[in-house]
């Protein structure tokens, strides 16, 4: 993706240009408007907000005070750009039609994360936790919209799995090609899948009460030989409404392998498709540890 200056704003002129980096640091300084530095500055905020799988991370390097001084940052820190006089950029078009407004999605998947008698543990308290699981229910309280059940207290092995992704989350995100964020909160819940059930299209941060999720996990175990088919999860490619993130019709398929955990931003659309399980056994659902990590809200 490129950006094209606003043609009003051709003619070359200084510019007052204040950066906004993270933790609420500002930096002045001055720059010609056709300014290589300037058009990158411009370029890394339009690039993250259209397609920030795609941003590049790079390190800026400004000098300040005539040349006595220099600015060093990385391109992830800088929250905004404010030009004064202003200078519009538009996002140049993409002959291609198909590709112009679908933004891909993109999920991490790692196999084997829990240790083999870690994972057996896990099925063993699982199942004799039968009786304390519940109907799962959704914020609008429609009951065809998902169908499963739930175990929101499991101390022994919500501690495990939550001290093991905050272990991993500093890769998972620089391979999602996130900005950094300080971790404010990790939920989780134990949910069980049997015969019918599903979990239709959504997304995870959609509401005030859920804004600050920034990366959804999904954590799968179940006893083998499997006695359960479908529950794949669908990841939804994006594109832009009208300044919302909306479900493309294009989307990628998880399977819902075995002691393997996904990651994925929190906004994409998804839904799990409905799993059918002949025997329709408590013990032969397929078992999932799912939760959001949240992102400390008061930090700039």
């Amino acid at each position: 993706m490129s950006i094209q200056t606003d043609p009003e704003s051709l003619e070359s002129h200084h510019v007052k240009v204040q950066l906004l980096l993270t933790g609420g640091h500002q930096y002045t300084l001055y720059l010609k408007s056709d300014a290589t530095i300037l058009h990158s500055l411009l370029t890394t905020i339009v690039t993250r907000v259209y397609q920030p799988e795609s941003a590049n991370h790079c390190l800026f390097q400004i000098p300040l005070n005539e040349g006595h001084s220099a600015l060093c940052f990385s391109s992830e820190q800088l929250v905004g750009v404010i030009t004064e006089p202003p200078i519009w950029v538009k996002q140049v078009e993409n002959t291609n039609p198909i590709s112009t407004n679908v933004l891909n999605s993109h999920y991490i998947q790692i196999d084997n994360f829990l240790s083999p008698e870690e994972h057996q543990q896990l099925i063993k308290y699982t199942l004799a936790k039968e009786a304390d699981f519940l109907p799962t229910t959704t914020s609008t309280q429609d009951e065809d919209y998902r169908r499963s059940m739930v175990l929101y207290s499991f101390p022994e092995f919500s501690e495990l799995i939550i001290k093991k992704i905050q272990a991993v989350i500093p890769d998972i995100v620089s391979k999602l090609a996130m900005p950094s964020f300080n971790v404010a909160q990790i939920e989780s819940q134990l949910t069980a899948h049997n015969d019918g059930n599903y979990y239709k299209i959504h997304n995870d941060n959609g509401s005030p009460e859920t804004a600050t999720r920034e990366l959804t996990y999904v954590y799968y175990f179940y006893q083998e030989p499997k006695r359960f088919s479908g529950g794949e999860l669908l990841i939804y490619d994006s594109k832009v409404e009208n300044n919302f993130y909306v479900n493309a019709e294009t989307f990628k398929t998880v399977e819902p392998r075995n002691n393997s955990i996904v990651f994925f931003i929190s906004r994409y659309m998804h839904e799990v498709l409905p799993v059918k399980c002949p025997s329709k056994s408590f013990t032969d659902s397929r078992f999932t540890i799912n939760g959001w990590v949240r992102r400390d809200h008061n930090v700039a």
